[in-house]
């Protein structure tokens, strides 16, 4: 890992064995973008990579001599409106309305390790060979402003995270409309994008094209990362898969309103901006104030897809989640949402949990309906205060009662939120979002209450603190159930009123940040309506998110698959639930159910006591099986082999780093009659090792990988010695151990 600086030539090289990252200071001053890719050789000049013909109706910065046609070179962090037409990273308003700026290079600084943002989610290091920073210092003396441009490179892995620092030295308020994390201008447009799409209970699908000059992009206004895009995006080849080609992934570490978009131009350049979406967005920077930007994390990978979420995965499961839960197996949980919904007692609950114990679950978690006048979502959101009436020794006591029982215990909130049918509502109504004199929009039946205000978050911190001071609670369930609508605040005046949405996911972070710090051992799972708001910002603060409220097995298969893309499978909260499913009405296989389910967090979303007997010593061995692999399903190394999209069959493994293990599912949606015989390649075994396989015999890893698994059912026909169940929604595991 290097950060090379040539001043004779003002290149900027970072390179470790994996990557290279290559700029320079055009001959006008700006930042210019020469390479990102594959690790090549440092030299001294890199400048015949700089293109700087004079094209027709070119506009020039300066004369013909030494001037520069923005529109036509590759930028580090581009402006519009001064020879460059696209789209632009950065506009600041100033007093005499002019939203040109014009950031010259100034100097840089070279740091070991990473520095912190303030107030915001990042990766991090912890200690300084793991990674080195590039600070680059653009200025606009004539606007007063200065822009720093951060550049980490990581030791290890294809990895770079980039943000901006935009600072006002100058005397006059300026406003910023536009402040994206990072810009990158790509050489060619040779490229598939991919993005991850859905909705409510269809989470992160990926979706693919192929680039196209002018504008693709993905988006969120909702005040949340949302069901339907995620603030993450991929360019790979065309020639690449899942095992092999280049890929590149974009990655936005916030939670907020975000814009990812490409645009390619009519010379097939391509520019991809991510970062805070400019819509709704104004900023105001008086003297002396500066704005930081959330972070993206830009991932180079040369083995295809996998490589790349690999990298991603690692990166974020040890240097963004934080804390002694994000590399430790987690707790088996059952959850009562689906069990009774808000419909219980304190008996109802502890006979829950008394059978969740003896099948081994590990953690109870008492979901929504335990606070205030909460018998419906009508009411008492905002009233964190246990109803003596459904709980007579209030969440303290029962907390107490599952503890004693062998059970840790774990609590839902909603603490984003408001009911108008609540004291809060009614003693602060001011406290939520909504505009003077105009109708509020109402989700669920509560509002969105103004996190962009110290005293409402410190109110909700108090309440939120008082319970789990006095309670014996290990886990939390934190939820946000609705968009944001009606964003105004009546605590900002006029000209800040495009403040806050990003003031809001602001307090969200500090409040989480005052939790996690005073409560260091509880276990935080982020949830919005299921999965509305699983990104890479919230996996700084829970190591763990609700991937969807869809808990369908067939469904889960995609959810997750789609979700691997960009995030660990220790961060999936995933749960065998009852049937029929309550979204989809499918009922698929109890085994079913387990075997996508350990692909995740595991954990149970229905009441055991319901179950038969002979499903309840199901339930026994699939916990047992759990706890003696979850080491492996949620840390080890992650393979999509077969994609369920559009297909009837869907695999993937994960392998343990000393490759002596591995566990692969295999799903089969809907029995084919007389089938094809099928077989499935494995991938990231070591192939001089000999693996048992359990149930099915003994084979090297190089057979399993070229030749592979024997997939085939009794759809197809006898297989060998025996004949493999037939039927709809069926799944198998093969458990691989090296054999000594």
């Amino acid at each position: 890992m290097d950060i090379f600086v040539h001043e004779t030539t003002k290149t900027f090289h970072l390179q470790n064995d994996l990557i290279s990252y290559v700029m320079t200071v055009l001959p006008n001053g700006h930042l210019g973008q020469l390479y990102f890719g594959k690790r090549i050789h440092d030299k001294e000049d890199f400048g015949y990579l700089l293109e700087r013909c004079i094209r027709s109706h070119s506009a020039l910065t300066e004369d013909n001599e030494t001037g520069v046609s923005l529109e036509h070179v590759k930028l580090e962090y581009a402006v519009y409106g001064s020879s460059d037409f696209r789209d632009s990273a950065l506009e600041i308003v100033q007093e005499n309305g002019s939203r040109l700026t014009d950031f010259k290079y100034a100097g840089y600084e070279l740091l070991a390790g990473k520095p912190k943002l303030p107030g915001l989610p990042a990766t991090y290091t912890e200690s300084d060979d793991e990674a080195s920073t590039l600070i680059i210092t653009l200025r606009d003396e004539v606007a007063g402003l200065s822009l720093q441009l951060l550049y980490t490179i990581f030791a290890q892995g294809g990895v770079i995270a980039r943000s901006a620092k935009i600072s006002n030295t100058g005397k006059q308020t300026v406003y910023l409309t536009r402040a994206m994390s990072f810009c990158l201008d790509l050489p060619d447009a040779d490229y598939d994008w991919i993005q991850l799409s859905g909705s409510w209970g269809r989470e992160r699908y990926p979706q693919q094209h192929r680039l196209h000059q002018g504008i693709q992009a993905v988006e969120s206004m909702r005040g949340h990362s949302s069901h339907q895009h995620n603030p993450f995006i991929i360019l790979k080849r065309p020639s690449a898969d899942e095992f092999q080609g280049e890929a590149l992934g974009f990655s936005l570490v916030y939670s907020g309103n975000f814009l990812a978009e490409a645009q390619v131009n009519t010379y097939d350049v391509t520019r991809v901006l991510l970062g805070i979406h400019p819509n709704w967005f104004r900023w105001k920077l008086t003297c002396g104030q500066e704005f930081q930007t959330p972070e993206v994390v830009m991932v180079y990978s040369g083995d295809g897809l996998n490589g790349m979420s690999q990298t991603f995965h690692r990166l974020y499961q040890r240097r963004l989640a934080r804390g002694i839960w994000k590399e430790q197996p987690r707790p088996i949980l059952i959850n009562n949402w689906e069990a009774t919904y808000f419909d219980f007692n304190e008996e109802k609950i502890l006979n829950i949990a008394k059978k969740a114990k003896e099948c081994g679950v590990e953690l109870f978690v008492l979901d929504d309906g335990w606070f205030g006048a909460r018998r419906s979502d009508h009411a008492g959101l905002g009233d964190w205060v246990a109803c003596k009436e459904l709980l007579p020794n209030g969440i303290k006591g029962l907390s107490e009662k599952v503890t004693e029982a062998g059970m840790k215990f774990g609590l839902w909130f909603e603490p984003e939120m408001v009911n108008p049918d609540s004291d809060l509502f009614r003693t602060h109504p001011d406290w939520a979002l909504s505009i003077p004199e105009r109708s509020s929009s109402l989700g669920r039946h509560q509002m969105v209450l103004d996190f962009s205000r110290k005293e409402v978050v410190d109110f909700i911190h108090d309440m939120i603190a008082e319970i789990l001071r006095e309670s014996k609670i290990s886990y939390i369930k934190w939820d946000m159930n609705r968009s944001i609508t009606e964003c105004y605040s009546k605590a900002l005046p006029a000209d800040q009123q495009g403040e806050v949405f990003h003031r809001y996911i602001l307090g969200v972070y500090d409040l989480y940040e005052r939790l996690i710090q005073e409560f260091p051992k509880i276990l935080f799972e982020s949830c919005a309506g299921g999965g509305g708001r699983f990104d890479a910002g919230l996996l700084y603060y829970a190591p763990q998110a609700w991937t969807s409220d869809d808990t369908d097995a067939v469904e889960r298969v995609k959810i997750q698959y789609g979700t691997s893309y960009a995030y660990p499978v220790s961060s999936m909260g995933s749960h065998v639930s009852a049937v029929p499913n309550h979204q989809v009405n499918r009922v698929t296989p109890l085994k079913t159910r387990a075997d996508v389910a350990y692909f995740g967090t595991y954990g149970y979303e229905l009441d055991l006591n319901r179950l038969t007997a002979e499903e309840q010593e199901e339930v026994k061995q699939y916990t047992q099986f759990m706890k003696d692999h979850r080491a492996l399903l949620q840390f080890g190394t992650f393979y999509r082999l077969q994609s369920p999209y559009g297909k009837n069959e869907a695999a993937w493994m994960t392998v343990s780093e000393d490759r002596t293990e591995a566990i692969v599912g295999h799903y089969k949606t809907l029995s084919t009659p007389n089938a094809d015989f099928s077989r499935l390649k494995l991938q990231g075994l070591d192939p001089e090792k000999l693996y048992e396989v359990e149930g099915y015999g003994s084979f090297y890893g190089d057979e399993l990988m070229n030749l592979g698994i024997v997939t085939s059912d009794a759809d197809s026909g006898k297989i060998g010695m025996e004949v493999r169940p037939a039927g709809d929604f069926l799944s198998a595991l093969y458990i691989l151990k090296e054999k000594k």
